[in-house]
């Protein structure tokens, strides 16, 4: 796994006073936004996403409260659709715990899973052509 954080995801109650509150602090919407399930927003190299808390949750395959669940999750995206699987390998090797296999995705045109490092944080590890990288790893949101 490559040394990188491609998005930051996370987990709101209210995902329209979500969006509300970062716009007025000056954040732009990207255009992979999906008006009332996810927002997406440019954060430098990396994307800020902002998801209802239980979507989150259900897609990472934990329960929406309690140890298994903080609301936020890292986000690795990776340069090939075999690599999520690779990727995921490597976290389960090195002690962390796979909560969802990597899978095609049900949200975009790519592949998913996530893992568990060994204090329950939460990382999805993603192929997603939409979300070019760079050669240093920088993810661009489209829009």
């Amino acid at each position: 796994m490559e040394p990188r954080v491609s998005l930051i995801t996370l987990g709101v109650e209210d995902l329209d006073r979500a969006q509300a509150f970062y716009e007025a602090m000056g954040w732009k919407r990207a255009k992979a936004s999906v008006a009332g399930e996810v927002a997406f927003y440019q954060a430098g190299a990396v994307g800020l996403v902002l998801w209802g808390y239980r979507s989150l949750a259900e897609d990472a395959r934990v329960a929406p409260s309690g140890d298994g669940f903080r609301r936020s999750a890292l986000a690795h995206n990776v340069r090939s659709k075999d690599e999520v699987d690779q990727v995921l390998a490597e976290a389960a090797a090195a002690g962390g715990t796979v909560t969802k296999p990597a899978e095609d995705s049900p949200h975009f045109t790519g592949r998913t899973g996530y893992f568990a490092d060994p204090d329950g944080h939460l990382w999805e590890v993603a192929w997603n052509p939409s979300f070019p990288l760079s050669e240093d790893g920088a993810l661009t949101l489209p829009g």
